[in-house]
């Protein structure tokens, strides 16, 4: 494992506890292993660009330039849209840019079972198989890293060629015996209290800290912050509400183990939803090819906050 820059502070970590902890009382006052089944993309004036999955889902992607695929994997409870810094710098780069919307959010259709990470990752193989995509570079933020690393899992390297894991949930968010150092059931409680309760002004709360706004002499963006609610509630209620337990529950150490290609994790020491040192810094111990970069003080939303950084991290660890 190679490392650049600082290592957080264990009391980082606990401002980043605090602060999604913060943020939850805020709102409050206010399995199988078989390969994905061929699809056929397909258009609808309506929605885009979608595929039909094994199940039927129809899942909705975008898919713009050409040259090398990078494919793109978002976190909760956001779009493909989260990725747009992204998608243009590396298209206008030389590049093939696609996103896809998770099955229960954004444009993708709003399934009431199914919305588990196994399944998402078998979406995710659905799309790679329809496009026939090879040499691809994986990239998933935050649950999307997790996504990203259940693909790997279950669906092997043959498409893969790199993977980039940034502000990633692996290996496992929630505390357990065997993960001491993690975050208390109670907080991922606590979010899907305020998701039924009303997850409108929740998602607008939530934002803030997502990209440190609340930290002094932040630049607060509330274009940035309109653009995560209005992500936010293009979704569906009920499969966000499941994706909750999947991003918190599920035990990704088994899937990092298998992620033999060149893995560059992204982590900020000042994200304050997912805490660096029980998540990028073990991870990039199990992944066996992981390259480490810390962000000093960078927020979990860093790819919008950081993207200038982020897009040259991405653009030379393709062409690397």
């Amino acid at each position: 494992m190679k490392t650049e820059s600082s290592i957080a502070s264990r009391r980082n970590v606990l401002m980043g506890v605090g602060g999604l902890a913060a943020v939850l009382g805020m709102a409050e006052t206010a399995g199988a292993t078989e390969p994905a089944a061929r699809v056929v993309a397909a258009s609808d004036a309506t929605v885009g660009k979608t595929i039909a999955t094994a199940d039927g889902t129809r899942i909705f992607y975008k898919d713009w330039g050409s040259g090398k695929p990078i494919v793109f994997s978002h976190g909760w409870p956001l779009t493909a849209d989260a990725w747009d810094s992204q998608m243009l710098f590396l298209g206008l780069k030389g590049f093939r840019v696609i996103a896809h919307d998770r099955r229960g959010h954004g444009r993708s259709e709003q399934t009431w079972t199914g919305n588990d990470m196994d399944t998402y990752a078998d979406d995710l193989a659905a799309l790679m198989e329809a496009l026939d995509l090879k040499d691809v570079m994986l990239v998933g933020h935050s649950t999307g890293g997790g996504e990203v690393a259940r693909y790997i899992g279950r669906h092997g390297t043959k498409r893969v060629s790199k993977a980039v894991l940034i502000g990633s949930v692996t290996p496992i968010m929630l505390k357990t015996a065997a993960n001491p150092g993690g975050l208390a059931i109670g907080v991922f409680d606590d979010i899907r209290k305020n998701v039924v309760a009303d997850r409108a002004e929740f998602y607008k709360q939530l934002a803030v800290p997502f990209y440190n706004y609340n930290k002094p002499g932040a630049k607060m963006s509330q274009g940035v912050i309109d653009s995560f609610f209005r992500q936010g509630m293009l979704g569906g209620i009920k499969g966000q509400y499941d994706c909750i337990k999947q991003f918190s529950e599920t035990d990704f150490t088994g899937d990092l183990k298998k992620m033999t290609i060149p893995t560059l994790i992204l982590h900020g020491d000042g994200d304050q939803i997912v805490p660096i040192a029980d998540s990028a810094l073990l991870a990039a111990k199990i992944a066996p090819r992981a390259t480490l970069k810390i962000y000093p003080g960078a927020p979990h939303g860093m790819c919008t906050v950081e993207a200038e950084k982020v897009n040259a991290d991405l653009l030379a660890f393709r062409n690397a």
